[in-house]
């Protein structure tokens, strides 16, 4: 890896620290409750079906083993986001003991019901060997169809794949091509990298301080402070190249 793909592999490292547990609560609300622009735009809203909204509502005014039962109810109809749900609340232990088996049963229920959140949790579980053992190219799968779909984190984690060669052959061009779709999604993460590629060009990419310093801007404005930096030394060296010699 030279000096360039470190830089790279380093901006992108902390995307993927988030356990699957996380999720519980994010989807129980219809994933709307998402923090950050990236996340709002996750996973394309699903309506809920009458059912499944009352098990949200019983779920969130903490009636457990009643919003158990509900998305129970709802999943055994087929709705793909009580699939999800159960599941969750099973992995986690929510409103009844810890049922790893039969969790991972009705999440990849949702996922094989095209679900590209569920496929993103599903290859997440992968990736980082939670409840099974660690399969990366198992992940790589489960990412690239719910990244196929446009969820803006399973793009990131692809990225992060292809940027590693972990579960896949390392291409970084591969690795641009998904990072610049989730930073166009609104993910922070993926548009510090997306600004290092075009800062450093190579790989296929020209590059492009303009356009470098626009993508750290984005991701200065949702609060990552490593890109407020570059994006004030970018500026600095574009004032300079512009000063008449």
């Amino acid at each position: 890896m030279n000096k360039r793909e470190k830089a790279r592999a380093k901006a992108a490292r902390a995307a993927m620290a988030q356990p699957i547990s996380a999720w519980v609560g994010l989807a129980l609300c219809g994933m709307l409750a998402m923090s950050g622009a990236a996340h709002a735009q996750t996973v394309k809203q699903e309506a809920p079906d009458a059912e499944t909204q009352t098990a949200v509502a019983d779920y969130n005014a903490g009636n457990l083993p009643v919003a158990l039962k509900e998305f129970r109810d709802a999943a055994e109809r087929g709705s793909r986001l009580a699939e999800f749900n159960y599941a969750m609340m099973l992995l986690n232990g929510e409103g009844t003991k810890a049922n790893v088996d039969e969790g991972k049963k009705w999440l990849k229920k949702a996922a094989d019901a095209n679900m590209s959140h569920a496929q993103y949790v599903y290859g997440k579980m992968y990736d980082d060997g939670d409840f099974v053992v660690r399969d990366p190219a198992e992940a790589h799968r489960w990412f690239l169809k719910a990244a196929e779909q446009g969820h803006v984190q399973a793009e990131l984690a692809l990225a992060n794949q292809f940027l590693d060669g972990r579960g896949t052959s390392r291409d970084n061009k591969q690795a641009f091509v998904w990072y610049k779709k989730a930073a166009e999604g609104g993910d922070m993460t993926a548009q510090y990298v997306t600004g290092s590629f075009y800062e450093l060009g190579g790989d296929g990419v020209e590059q492009n301080l303009n356009v470098a310093r626009a993508y750290y801007a984005a991701a200065a404005a949702q609060g990552d402070p490593a890109a407020r930096l570059k994006y004030q030394q970018l500026s600095a060296q574009l004032q300079q190249k512009a000063k008449p010699q």
